[in-house]
């Protein structure tokens, strides 16, 4: 089943090459491009896709509050942020905000095309420069013992752990000898003790 796609970006030309990129690319299915985030958050929800491509700079308001928004109206859906920016504010803004992976605009097409498979596997894909940073920024902190991490049950908390060190959910499983379907039960209540929409917003909580 090919891998449905939303893009937001309202640059034409950079809109239309991922558009073109998805349309040659076997597995994939542009389903919907849209030029601002008002026009994003009408028409996405119609097409319920798997990953949104989400650009930062949108003429109306900010890709990272339309990552937030788009969360609150569909949480099964990941979002991979596609843009120019790289300093830290603009990084855990976004991911905080519920977005799953966080792409700088000069990745290269096969990249483009390895990360929104990932992310549909159940990884957080970045650019280099920006994973380097995020493992900077918690390289300075130690795990949070809050109210919310201490109501995780064991098993829980070590499939947390193992998302800090960037397993994805098959590894996870093969890791801990427990089948693809029992991560992701133990992920949604991760998710729901956390208070938190996506994997990456959850390792973010636990480590800040």
């Amino acid at each position: 089943m090919s891998i449905r796609i939303a893009i937001v970006e309202d640059n034409a030309r950079i809109r239309g090459t991922l558009a073109q990129l998805l349309a040659s690319a076997r597995g994939f299915n542009c389903v919907c491009a849209c030029d601002t985030a008002q026009k994003a958050l009408h028409l996405i929800p119609k097409h319920t896709p798997d990953i949104v491509i989400m650009d930062i700079e949108l003429p109306d308001f900010s890709g990272i509050e339309c990552t937030a928004r788009l969360k609150r109206l569909l949480p099964e859906t990941q979002i991979m942020i596609f843009t120019v920016y790289e300093d830290n504010d603009q990084i855990f803004q976004a991911l905080e905000a519920g977005a799953s992976g966080y792409l700088l605009k000069r990745t290269t097409p096969v990249e483009i095309l390895e990360a929104l498979t990932d992310i549909k596997d159940g990884g957080a894909p970045m650019s280099s420069e920006v994973a380097r940073k995020v493992v900077q920024s918690f390289r300075k902190t130690e795990p949070a013992r809050t109210s919310e991490v201490q109501q995780l049950s064991r098993r829980e908390e070590e499939i947390l752990g193992l998302l800090t060190q960037g397993y994805v959910t098959k590894e996870i499983a093969e890791k801990l000898s427990i089948s693809y379907d029992t991560v992701r039960s133990h992920l949604k209540h991760i998710y729901e003790k956390l208070h938190v929409r996506s994997r990456t917003e959850a390792v973010i909580k636990y480590m800040h």
